[in-house]
């Protein structure tokens, strides 16, 4: 039976919580890998604690939004890191996303299109004339232009993002009831992967209080659904 494919975020400063997220949501009833962020990798040790990693899926979410010589160089300057994905925004530009992806050797390059904190109100406040639906459609357009392994969007976004996009989805704002956080955009995890995500992206839900207990619960869900 395929495994449904979940990146836990270790959106944390502390060593220590990042093990405990790590040895904590272990399982063999999912394929997991480990999100780091800006918050873990800017940390005093964060960067040497990825470089040790062994044997985990790695997603670097650095989100690079910078002129494409910086964003190559950036690429080039975590190489040593043995990560499988990292994150470009996808408005830092063509030149750009075709810039990493020339250098990316074998790390898979992930276009964000909108962020899940952001809805049709929200990208208005920044400038952008499109509906949500439409800009995110267009940037699904610029990744595949750009020859982009992934793409991460919303659930709200996945149908008709695949038909644009035929690589890997990514879905962050996963949340299992209400409780949203700074999340505008949000999706159970069973309806994510029934929308057609290859992978959820899930922190908060599963890394606050009880972590086996979280893992499980989401196990739960995904079977039960």
């Amino acid at each position: 039976m395929k495994k449904n494919k979940v990146f836990i975020a270790c959106d944390t400063v502390l060593l220590k919580k990042a093990k405990e997220i790590i040895n904590k949501t272990n399982t063999p009833k999912l394929k997991i890998g480990y999100k780091f962020g800006l918050e873990f990798i800017n940390s005093k040790n964060g960067r040497k604690f990825i470089s040790n990693l062994k044997k985990k899926t790695v997603f670097l979410d650095l989100k690079l939004n910078d002129i494409p010589n910086t964003c190559k160089a950036t690429i080039n300057a975590i190489k040593d890191l043995k990560i499988n994905y990292i994150t470009i925004h996808i408005s830092a530009g063509l030149e750009a996303l075709k810039a990493v992806k020339m250098v990316s050797g074998n790390v898979k390059i992930v276009g964000v299109t909108t962020l899940t904190s952001l809805n049709n109100k929200s990208i208005k406040e920044i400038g952008y004339n499109k509906s949500l639906r439409s800009l995110v459609a267009h940037q699904a357009l610029l990744a595949r232009k750009a020859n982009l392994d992934a793409l991460v969007c919303s659930g709200h976004e996945i149908k008709f993002v695949k038909n644009i996009f035929k690589k890997e989805i990514i879905t962050p704002g996963i949340r299992f009831n209400s409780k949203i956080n700074d999340q505008k955009r949000v999706m159970s995890p069973s309806k994510a992967f029934e929308e057609g995500s290859d992978w959820i992206v899930i922190g908060r839900p599963i890394t606050k209080g009880n972590i086996r207990t979280n893992i499980q619960k989401l196990i739960s869900h995904l079977n039960h659904d």
